[in-house]
């Protein structure tokens, strides 16, 4: 009797097991992406320049990475019911295509491709309490030839309104538009200077 209220007692242990692992506990996984463009800001697609975002493989994933600075800002954590619908290079190079109404590198004739090499896209914690979204990039002018005509580094801080996934993407989202908003003054400054082969 007693080996089979403790067989009994361990398949339901078992099954519990199976059924937490197999819904992934009580917390339904959050999936997020930037939203849709303001209209204000959507224009015409150009063919040029052309836009190409890259990511190194660590952030260049579905995961929503933060940093804890007051704990161990060098451990990139990730939180575990809440991740992105897609690669945050493509949303990134999506996103901002939208904005400035540039066509993605490989999709037309451009003349010249503003690439941005992400350095850094994370919520990063100053406190348990206080956070940020931060992007950092390397942005290049590059001609047909991938000669490089142009460079700046961009670091960008958004204020994130809650300490969690939720107001982490929302730091985030801020500071890609923010991205964009700076390439297209950048965008103004080198066809300003007569950089050849760039315009329409």
């Amino acid at each position: 009797m007693r080996r089979l209220v403790i067989l009994i007692v361990a398949c339901g242990v078992l099954a519990g097991c199976y059924t937490s692992g197999q819904r992934g506990g009580r917390a339904t996984m959050a999936i997020y992406d930037f939203g849709p463009p303001p209209a204000a800001l959507a224009q015409p697609v150009r063919q040029s320049p052309a836009l190409e975002v890259w990511a190194p493989l660590w952030f260049d994933s579905q995961s929503i990475a933060y940093r804890l600075h007051y704990a161990d800002a060098a451990r990139l954590r990730e939180y575990t019911r809440a991740r992105w619908a897609g690669p945050v290079a493509q949303m990134i190079e999506q996103r901002t295509a939208q904005r400035l109404g540039l066509a993605m590198a490989g999709q037309g004739g451009a003349r010249c491709i503003v690439r941005v090499e992400m350095i850094e896209f994370s919520q990063s914690f100053s406190a348990p309490a206080n956070s940020v979204g931060v992007l950092r990039a390397r942005v290049a002018l590059l001609d047909l030839s991938r000669r490089q005509l142009a460079e700046r580094m961009v670091h960008i801080e958004r204020n994130a309104p809650t300490a969690d996934a939720r107001g982490g993407v929302a730091a985030l989202t801020a500071a890609v538009d923010g991205l964009a908003e700076q390439l297209r003054a950048w965008e103004r400054l080198f066809d300003g200077q007569g950089t050849p082969g760039c315009a329409d």
